[in-house]
Formats: C-alpha cells, sequence, structure tokens
C-alpha cells in the first residue's frame, strides 16, 4: 500500500507535530525544568530524575523514529505508548492541570496520541508481521 500524495502529505505534517512536541518537552526533561521536576517527583518520589531523563531518552528515540521513513510506523506505535502513559498519569495521580498550566502538558499529550494513533493508521501497511508487511498479507 502506497501512500497517495495527500495521504503522505498528511503523515509527515502529523509526524512533524508530534516530533516537535516529543523534542520540546524532552528539552525541559533534560535541563531539569521546575514542571519536569515537580511531575516527576509526584509519580516517583526520591527517582524523579532517572524517570525524567528515561523519558526524555525514549521522547528522543521516539522522534527520530518518526522522522525517517522507514520506521515512522514504529515511532508513530511509540508516540501513542508515551502519550498513553502521560494522559494516564494526569488522570490518576497529577490531574489535568499542571502548575497552572491551564492544562497545557495534558493536551500535548492528546495531541501527541491523536496524531501519533493518524501517522499510524496511516502507515499500517508499512508495520511488518512474522517477515511480511500488511501490504502483502492483504495482497496488494
Amino acid at each position: 500500500m502506497t501512500l497517495s500524495r495527500t495521504q503522505n502529505i498528511a503523515s509527515w505534517a502529523l509526524q512533524l507535530i508530534v516530533a516537535g512536541i516529543l523534542l520540546q518537552t524532552l528539552f525541559f526533561k533534560f535541563t531539569g525544568a521546575e514542571e519536569s521536576k515537580y511531575i516527576f517527583s509526584t509519580l516517583l518520589g526520591d527517582n524523579e530524575a532517572v524517570g525524567r531523563i528515561g523519558s526524555g531518552v525514549i521522547e528522543l528515540i521516539t522522534a527520530a523514529l518518526l522522522l525517517y521513513p522507514r520506521t515512522a510506523w514504529l515511532g508513530a506505535l511509540l508516540a501513542v505508548g508515551t502519550a498513553c502513559g502521560a494522559i494516564l498519569s494526569h488522570l490518576t495521580k497529577l490531574g489535568v492541570v499542571i502548575k497552572d498550566d491551564g492544562g497545557l502538558l495534558f493536551a500535548l499529550a492528546l495531541t501527541v496520541l491523536v496524531g501519533g494513533a493518524a501517522v499510524l493508521l496511516l502507515r499500517r501497511g508499512e508495520i511488518p508481521v512474522v517477515g511480511h508487511t500488511l501490504r502483502t498479507q492483504a495482497g496488494a
């Protein structure tokens, strides 16, 4: 399944948006911004730095995978998983609003989830399945 021109443009726009959000948030994690320290202290206590830096590394890998055409589907899958973890953390321990951000971080997590899911849907024909791609299995 080859993407049409419109699908390719849509996928790349979404990939850039999701990667941009991930790269922006990892900057705050790597620099130890107050909000990042608060979030990971709330979630992990004394292991705040490990969680914050580890999460940033995952976001860096995810962004890189999204920006490389052959691995964009894998980056999208990781983005969905990362966003699900962030959203779950917001809904269970952190709350939607963090330090008077008006829900911005929560909204960014939702954007990454929806954008990543859309990229995954658009690029579903590129996902390998037991040595083949889905498009081969579907006979396309």
